[in-house]
């Protein structure tokens, strides 16, 4: 060996032993529920220096071929049941099953002692979403808890906040949230009600039971945002909701609701899931003394009285949100949000209830129901 090479050689070692130690103490990550999003979520971790997807689970061996391969993740191992992958040795779960198996595979999770990002809501029902609640209330202090609310870690979200939080528009004096999306043509196939698990698992994105109205599995990210960037949940609703197109299962496919929040604060949120196909609009709006300010995943907009200064975000926010999870559980940070994702789903709730007693509902009712 020349020279030249013995330096190169021993340049390069020191390099090779950094990425080599890296590699080793990436974090080790299991995903449960191989569908579309856990897929998509995963991937993005997977692609965190920090992290590897080292486990998949589902009841669908097929199913975790085709995630592990859209992940990058093909060596690593598969389980048909989420109780053998918390036994496993994986630091972190991400939980992306259906909407009514969150608290129990939740409760699970916790009581495994693994690091926990969980899809939202928190559940179906004020009873899935109490359970949640105190298993969160539960966990050991070092853990990382995190509901994929992404607005929370947003940039655009995060800058939109700071302004408020400093008085940028004054005092809140209203706001206003729509979810407006084509999701349903109304000549959709009408399966009949499911008979058995199978079929219910199928078909659980058309039930209440199974995937919680469309206001507490969708629109929740709204409401979320808005409990955060108010610093409050609110104390009643009122509102009503239909089914214009939609022939499938029991879900409405257009609502609207009023919040009352503390500080005389009144919050209107529209949601529609049969808008053109053209059409999409996923925003809230804070009117202050001073001027508003608008916030959606794509950009977040001000005015104080000039033009409106506006600011595009870079990327999908999901990548902040799971970016900054890895990030805690590599330094140590913990992060408990479980409550507060269930209060968030509770907000949900409360509308659902709402529209379905067909008046007035306060949050103390909504809570003394399940």
């Amino acid at each position: 060996m020349n020279r030249r090479s013995l330096i190169q050689t021993a340049a390069l070692a020191p390099l090779q032993a950094v990425r080599g130690t890296a590699q080793n103490s990436a974090i080790q990550v299991g995903l449960i529920g191989a569908g579309s999003r856990g897929t998509y979520t995963a991937s993005i971790v997977a692609k965190d220096p920090l992290a590897r997807i080292t486990a998949v689970c589902d009841v669908v061996p097929e199913q975790m071929a085709k995630s592990k391969a859209k992940i990058g993740a093909t060596g690593a191992r598969e389980f048909t049941d989420y109780r053998d992958l918390l036994a496993s040795d994986v630091d972190a779960v991400m939980i992306a099953t259906p909407v009514y198996l969150h608290p129990e595979h939740f409760e699970a999770a916790v009581k495994a002692g693994k690091h926990i990002y969980i899809e939202k809501p928190a559940g179906v029902d004020v009873a899935g979403c109490k359970r949640v609640m105190k298993a969160a209330d539960s966990a050991a202090r070092h853990l990382n808890i995190t509901f994929g609310f992404q607005q929370r870690y947003g940039g655009v979200y995060v800058k939109a906040k700071q302004m408020l939080d400093a008085g940028g528009i004054g005092r809140v004096r209203e706001v206003h949230a729509e979810f407006l999306k084509f999701a349903l043509r109304g000549d959709e196939p009408i399966p009949p009600p499911p008979r058995n698990d199978r079929e219910r698992l199928e078909q659980w994105k058309l039930w209440r039971a199974t995937f919680g109205e469309v206001i507490v599995e969708t629109y929740v990210h709204n409401l979320d945002a808005i409990n955060w960037f108010l610093n409050a949940r609110p104390l009643k609703a009122i509102g009503t909701g239909g089914r214009t197109v939609e022939r499938r299962g029991d879900l409405l496919d257009h609502l609207s609701v009023t919040y009352d929040y503390p500080a005389n604060v009144q919050m209107t949120f529209a949601g529609s899931q049969m808008t053109p196909k053209w059409f999409r609009s996923n925003k809230e709006r804070y009117i202050g003394d001073n001027g508003f300010i608008e916030t959606a995943r794509e950009y977040w907009t001000y005015s104080t009285g000039g033009a409106p200064v506006t600011e595009k975000s870079g990327r999908d926010i999901s990548i902040d949100s799971l970016q900054a999870f890895v990030r805690r559980v590599s330094e140590g940070k913990p992060e408990n949000t479980g409550v507060r994702g269930a209060e968030s789903t509770l907000t949900a709730i409360l509308g659902q209830m709402a529209i379905d007693r067909k008046r007035e509902v306060t949050w103390d009712e909504m809570m003394r129901s399940g």
